[in-house]
Formats: structure tokens, C-alpha cells, sequence
């Protein structure tokens, strides 16, 4: 430590509480949380199809229902070939 003294401020019950410091400035915490959770949803929202779906699914041939085309434009596979798919999805990384 550098012997620096952390900044303190009073709760609402009157109590002192000990502000996040360090190297980071006022919100660099709250940030990367947001990020981890904002960047996993933008790379899924990119990854999604679009456009005409297609009537038989790449994957194994059989015919995808009206109803999941009308619900997921672009779609290219089934749901039980997509759902495979997802299965195989990495987690997003903890920062």
C-alpha cells in the first residue's frame, strides 16, 4: 500500500462505509460486470439468422415446421439438431 488513506462516506444509517479505490477509477468494476454480461448477448444476437428460413433442415434433412419458421426467421436447422448445436457453445469467459 502507499499509505494512502481510502475515502470514506456515510450511509443512510449514519454509518461510515469504505469506497472501492485502488488503481481502478469510480465505476471501472461496474463496467466490466455490465461488459460481461452485454458481450456474451451481442456475439449471440450476431450469430443469429436472418432472412428467409429454409423449408429442411442442413443438418439432417427433415422438414422444419411452419410454426418455428415463422417464430425464427432465417432458420436453418430443426429444433433437435439446433439444440444439439447449442450444447456445444463455450461459455463466456469470466473476466
Amino acid at each position: 500500500m502507499d499509505g494512502a488513506r481510502p475515502r470514506r462516506f456515510p450511509s443512510k444509517a449514519g454509518k461510515e462505509r469504505q469506497m472501492a479505490g485502488g488503481w481502478t477509477r469510480d465505476g471501472a468494476v461496474q463496467d466490466q460486470t455490465d461488459d460481461t454480461v452485454t458481450d456474451p448477448v451481442l456475439a449471440a444476437r450476431a450469430s443469429m439468422p436472418t432472412g428467409v428460413s429454409e423449408p429442411y433442415c442442413a443438418i439432417c434433412g427433415d422438414d422444419i415446421p411452419e410454426g418455428r419458421r415463422l417464430a425464427m426467421p432465417g432458420a436453418r436447422t430443426c429444433v433437435a439438431c439446433q439444440s444439439g448445436r447449442d450444447r456445444h457453445i463455450p461459455e463466456a469467459e469470466n473476466r
